[in-house]
């Protein structure tokens, strides 16, 4: 590599590197706070809690990375012009289209760390959370499962247990679901016993009555239903965890280009959202090289000024938000219809486009006009 490239590549690295940490320290810790409330408000220790913002650094560093990669080019592009060392360059004969292959390069490292993490880590890494929360789960319902005393794990929720055998079984179970005004169930069973499931542990009620109180009509009706076995999920109640299964992000990218029964089966999902999905992770990291170039090609259009190219700063970052616009807008149209996932990939399209078209504005010829 020439040493105007590796030179250019240097001040880009160093800068990407300060705003990355920048970046990254501010949104990990909005998220750490908010988990911190959650995690200490079940009983967890400070342990607990960074292992959990741990796991969520993964998924920050791929949102932040591209961002970085763009606030590091226009900073250094725009160093590097006050500096003049952009025109002593150019009159060295350097074109835009020369002096953007470092650009080039950089953004495609950033591009690959991106790759990286949407392929590996992250998936990686929810993968581990989903099994620490159904770990956590476990652990705060078996505090609230303490015999002869009545306990209320959540508003409107009343639970009662005679006495614990010595195998674990639950022995003469009360629950009181009144959640729900309109429809308020009472169940009691003989024996229960709590399962662990992928969505978090369920009670298995055995030889029990569930009644039920509902309002028809604005009259009030009782309903009595006997069952010999009942699940109820308990980890919506006790942990604020949900029923449905776990996520397609919590796989690799490979499994969900070709999903097979047991994903689907797990996930609740169909082999196009699978397949959207994957499709997103690939079209992600595209987007690194293009915030990179819209940085760099941008700043390249006006000539040289005392008062710096804070004007084409501003067209950089309504550049970046166009393709970022296009790009949500492109991931809600195939959230609705997974058939059209290839259109995940025009926001890339329409940002080297655009990146190309700066680029061409910014090698023609300056000069006076020639007089008609």
């Amino acid at each position: 590599m020439p040493r105007i490239d590796r030179y250019i590549l240097g001040q880009l690295l160093t800068l990407f590197g300060f705003f990355a940490l920048v970046l990254v320290a501010v949104y990990w810790i909005n998220r750490a706070v908010s988990l911190f409330d959650d995690l200490l408000n079940d009983g967890q220790t400070a342990l607990v809690v960074l292992e959990f913002t741990a796991l969520t650094l993964p998924l920050v560093i791929s949102v932040v990375l591209p961002v970085a990669a763009f606030a590091a080019t226009a900073y250094g592009t725009n160093r590097l012009s006050g500096e003049s060392e952009l025109v002593a360059m150019q009159a060295a004969g350097l074109s835009p289209w020369r002096l953007a292959r470092p650009v080039l390069v950089f953004g495609v490292f950033v591009g690959v760390m991106v790759a990286v993490l949407v392929h590996g880590l992250v998936p990686m890494a929810r993968a581990r959370l989903a099994e620490r929360s159904a770990e956590i789960a476990e652990n705060v319902t078996a505090q609230f499962l303490r015999p002869g005393s009545f306990q209320y794990p959540t508003s409107d929720v009343t639970l009662f247990i005679r006495d614990i055998a010595a195998d674990g079984r639950l022995l003469d179970l009360f629950i009181e679901d009144g959640r729900n005004p309109a429809d308020q169930i009472s169940y009691t069973a003989q024996e229960a016993l709590v399962v662990r499931t992928e969505t978090g542990p369920v009670l298995v009620l055995l030889e029990g009555i569930a009644q039920s109180l509902r309002l028809q009509d604005g009259v009030p009706r009782l309903s009595v239903t006997r069952f010999d076995e009942f699940s109820y999920d308990v980890g919506a109640m006790f942990a604020g965890t949900s029923s449905r299964g776990r996520d397609l992000r919590d796989y690799g990218t490979l499994r969900l280009l070709s999903p097979d029964p047991e994903l689907l089966a797990t996930t609740r999902a169909s082999e196009a959202d699978a397949r959207r999905e994957a499709h997103e992770r690939i079209a992600q990291p595209l987007l690194a090289p293009i915030a990179a170039m819209i940085g760099f090609a941008t700043l390249m259009i006006g000539g040289f000024s005392r008062f710096g190219v804070w004007r084409q700063v501003g067209w950089a970052i309504l550049g970046l938000i166009l393709v970022q616009f296009l790009s949500n807008a492109a991931a809600n149209q195939v959230g609705r219809n997974a058939a059209l996932w290839p259109v995940l990939y025009l926001p890339a399209l329409v940002g080297a486009c655009l990146c190309m078209a700066l680029l061409w504005l910014a090698g023609r010829p300056r000069g006076p006009r020639r007089p008609a």
